[in-house]
């Protein structure tokens, strides 16, 4: 599939999707496939630095694309079509880059197990006619793991990392006030263990999202977590007894 496109973009953001599919590219299309890994606001700064050394782990060296979602009024307003609006954006930007450079397709990494789920994201790649190759080889995410730790690709067991913008809930203005509080709060979370963690953002509120094995952990640090959230900016701080769960900002009515 891949040997049929020709020079190849791959969009990369340094999770276990993209990261395996540069892998793959690379493999089979040498220097003719290259990782453009688009750099924002939304991106904090640990995930990009640990993309940049997963891509040089594989000896590959990103190219960066800078885009800023917040420069359109319709994302910072927070719609339930922000992801539309962003990849929107995103991809016009790689597609612009991949262009410069004589590329003939960009391609990301989609799987299987997303066409099950409500991503407005994917309007967008449709669009602008980006491929999804993991998607079309049908490849769940448990065998994009799978095929990553057999590959040896070093992101094969990181946690799913969205961007900070889905810690704000709908209808919240995205400032980047909030996106730096949200991304300080999570990296004192991760620099006490907590790996695999959300810290939404409820104006005057922080609520922590970690599995439920860590909930008993979080609360014996209680006292240190708070006074470090308080520093940042957030008044009151509560642990979410429901655990870690991917798209719990959808589940209340939009903010005012």
């Amino acid at each position: 599939m891949l040997r049929s496109m020709g020079r190849v973009a791959v969009a990369y953001s340094g999770g276990v999707d993209s990261a395996l599919l540069v892998k793959l590219a690379k493999d089979v299309l040498g220097d003719d496939a290259v990782a453009m890994m688009n750099v924002s606001p939304i991106m904090s700064a640990d995930d990009a630095e640990c993309a940049v050394r997963t891509a040089r782990a594989m000896g590959v060296e990103p190219v960066i694309v800078r885009s800023d979602p917040l420069s359109d009024p319709g994302f910072r307003t927070n719609p339930r079509d922000r992801c539309y609006r962003c990849k929107r954006l995103v991809f016009t930007s790689i597609l612009a880059e991949a262009r410069a450079r004589g590329i003939d397709a960009v391609v990301d990494g989609s799987h299987a197990d997303d066409v099950d789920e409500d991503r407005p994201g994917r309007r967008a790649l449709n669009e602008l006619g980006i491929r999804s190759p993991l998607q079309e080889a049908g490849l769940s995410k448990e065998e994009i793991r799978e095929s990553s730790r057999r590959l040896s690709v070093p992101s094969a067991d990181r946690p799913s990392s969205p961007c900070l913008a889905t810690r704000i809930p709908f209808g919240r203005e995205i400032t980047e006030e909030a996106l730096r509080m949200v991304s300080e709060a999570e990296q004192a979370l991760k620099d006490r263990g907590f790996m695999n963690v959300r810290v939404r953002h409820h104006g005057t509120v922080a609520r922590i999202e970690v599995p439920r094995d860590d909930l008993n952990a979080l609360v014996d640090r209680c006292d240190e977590v708070v006074e470090e959230l308080r520093r940042l900016g957030f008044i009151y701080v509560a642990a979410d007894l429901r655990g870690l769960r991917s798209g719990s900002m959808s589940e209340a009515p939009d903010e005012e």
